[in-house]
């Protein structure tokens, strides 16, 4: 079995000697890992941090067998983000978001468009923390879990929706909602329109919003807390007042 694929790294760990165990999100075939002959080199090793953009040619006797990788930059990746250790920061926490959730060798072309938006917005620092956040709604949509925004649970209304049930994940109008709002959360207006322009505290909410759901629906199913990386990204956000 062999094919070539556009991939990102998501996690690297070291294998034997001077291998590497890579996990890779592959734009056609989900995400896949693969041990990487000499992932220990210096001429390799770079290849390997998360969010690094490669072109992946795999190859192994069966399909169910781990099988063998050799990777080709192909795009930016962390080494330019790393005057902005914010952003290096979104864009590990973003790897990690992946690499815990999404199922092995299943495609997942929803959620390789989510990193791949993620990744090229990196650079643009004041837009960038909104798309991490659509990022996360995206890998929600991808695992069968998406928010439903398009209209209000109990209403039906689809203006000032301002709200989400934590339970449903559905959208809630202001006037539904008021009397109930200190157990709804609040829904940011940058996740209903690309339009939406960001107010103080948007993107706080959107964190809580997609982080409430990720944690309830995909990581305490696999009894997992969620990552690290993520727990850290937001406190980075909230140290420099981004949030």
């Amino acid at each position: 079995m062999e094919f070539e694929d556009d991939a990102f790294v998501l996690t690297a760990r070291a294998h034997g000697e001077n291998g590497a165990i890579a996990e890779l999100l592959t734009r056609g075939h989900g995400r896949y890992p693969a041990f990487v002959a000499g992932g220990g080199s210096r001429r390799i090793r770079p290849l390997l941090q998360s969010g690094t953009r490669i072109t992946a040619r795999f190859r192994a006797r069966t399909s169910e067998q781990l099988g063998s990788a050799t990777l080709e930059s192909s795009g930016a990746g962390p080494s330019d983000l790393f005057d902005d250790p914010l952003a290096l920061a979104g864009l590990g926490s973003a790897a990690a978001v992946a690499a815990g959730v999404l199922p092995e060798r299943e495609p997942q072309p929803g959620a390789f468009a989510a990193f791949e938006a993620l990744s090229g917005a990196l650079r643009h620092e004041a837009i960038w923390p909104a798309v991490y956040v659509r990022f996360e709604a995206g890998v929600l949509q991808a695992m069968g879990f998406g928010l439903d925004l398009s209209r209000c649970a109990a209403t039906g209304a689809v203006d000032d929706l301002v709200w989400v049930s934590p339970r449903t994940g559905r959208a809630v109008s202001r006037a539904a909602g008021e009397p109930y709002q200190d157990r709804l959360l609040r829904l940011p207006p940058f996740l209903l329109s690309a339009q939406g322009g960001l107010s103080p505290g948007d993107i706080g909410d959107g964190l809580v919003l997609t982080g409430h759901f990720l944690d309830r629906c995909l990581f305490s199913a696999l009894n997992r807390p969620l990552p690290a990386a993520r727990v850290w990204l937001v406190d980075k956000l909230t140290e420099a007042g981004r949030l």
